[in-house]
């Protein structure tokens, strides 16, 4: 029996299951035998020599943005718009059989937009190259799913299930569960607030499905079974994702509002080129790009050529800019100067940890290199020679 027979064996015990308590243990552990065959699902086969042909394209910009949708829902029309690099679109399926990029010149900064071929349901099992899709999304830092505002509801829930079965996380935050690892000690269970999703028999069966006996295991909030598998697992991508209604001339008003409406939404339409420019701003918006100017001492600040910082990218305090600039400036670094929003006052005297903000200008101030042994009267050596014998003779007195 393969790898996709046994999951789909074990989802369907689990619907023949009812959900109570005498059986949330029960649920727990197919939960955790699922998610070790889809994790198994995705390694490449053994005896392999290699990770076969993908998608894979270099990255660049300060920003990478995917485009996921069903075939046939304008994504290679709105990369065109948005870029200007051509996408073929025509009416048939499966136009797109490639991964196509083009770049986003926004805000000063270059965002990369990723054009991915259609993917159908089953994608998480290698159906239409599903899996090389997938692989692209998890490298991207914001995904776009495109999807058909005259088709059903439904279309965003197979693709959302398809992503979350790969290990992508939409719109989710890691949960807030120290796990770690033993060599001894047993397993050690704590919480900081009382669970109800998840009590200590659950964790112990679960764990002991991975084949983990010795482990520390803090639940910091209120967590689920599903969150506490994601931890132990270990190889979960949390990604932002907009929802993009595109076709929405061939809807009614009261459909464009109810779909406006939704959260992480928003609604366009490629054919008349509406609401473009909102969707820019929600992409920018989401990905948290911060604009960083700076300043030579004496002079104005350059307003052409920001450093580009991200929280998912590094960070946004003092020293992820200095280390833009050149890593050896953090320990020549006397203080800095920061004018803008994140300053109380301006200028305002900042350390490496101050964490900036949009458009802020910052003005870089290094330490003088001073003399070695002091100046002055508090000199510790001479510039004579070292060693008497090399001492220039004074001329005897005259009697």
């Amino acid at each position: 029996m393969g790898i996709i027979e046994k999951i789909k064996e074990i989802e369907a015990e689990m619907a023949r299951t009812q959900k109570n308590k005498a059986t949330e243990y029960h649920l727990g552990q197919l939960k955790a035998k699922i998610a070790k065959l889809r994790t198994q699902l995705l390694e490449p086969p053994k005896g392999s020599s290699g990770g076969g042909e993908g998608f894979e394209v270099t990255k660049y910009g300060h920003g990478r943005v995917a485009l996921i949708g069903f075939p046939s829902v304008g994504k290679s029309t709105l990369l065109t718009m948005l870029t200007g690099t051509h996408s073929e679109a025509a009416s048939y399926e499966f136009t797109t059989l490639t991964c196509i990029p083009g770049i986003i010149n926004y805000n000063d900064t270059k965002i990369q937009l990723l054009d991915l071929p259609g993917i159908i349901e089953g994608a998480s099992e290698g159906k239409g190259r599903g899996r090389q899709v997938i692989a692209v999304a998890k490298s991207s830092d914001l995904v776009l799913m495109v999807l058909d505002a005259s088709k059903s509801e439904g279309h965003r829930q197979i693709l959302t299930r398809e992503l979350e079965a790969v290990g992508l996380r939409l719109n989710k935050r890691p949960p807030q569960i120290y796990f770690k690892k033993k060599k001894t000690g047993g397993i050690s269970f704590n919480s900081t607030l009382p669970l109800t999703h998840v009590n200590e028999k659950l964790c112990y069966q679960i764990l002991h499905e991975y084949k983990i006996h010795n482990a520390e295991v803090l639940f910091r909030e209120d967590a689920t079974v599903d969150d506490l598998i994601d931890v132990i697992e270990g190889n979960r991508k949390y990604i932002k994702c907009v929802y993009v209604y595109n076709k929405i001339d061939v809807v009614g008003i009261d459909d464009v509002d109810r779909l406006a409406r939704q959260p992480n939404s928003v609604v366009i339409s490629c054919n008349l080129k509406l609401n473009l420019d909102r969707l820019l701003a929600k992409m920018w918006e989401e990905m948290g790009l911060v604009r960083v100017y700076t300043k030579p001492q004496g002079q104005q600040p350059d307003f052409t050529d920001p450093f580009v910082l991200s929280a998912d990218r590094g960070g946004c305090t003092v020293e992820d800019v200095c280390n833009h600039v050149h890593r050896s400036l953090v320990k020549d670094l006397k203080y800095v100067l920061v004018w803008g929003t994140s300053a109380r006052h301006y200028p305002q005297h900042c350390g490496l940890g101050h964490v900036l903000q949009d458009e802020d200008v910052v003005q870089i101030v290094k330490k003088k290199e001073t003399e070695e042994g002091g100046r002055g009267r508090f000199k510790s050596h001479t510039t004579g020679p070292a060693r008497i014998s090399d001492r220039e003779k004074k001329a005897p007195l005259k009697t």
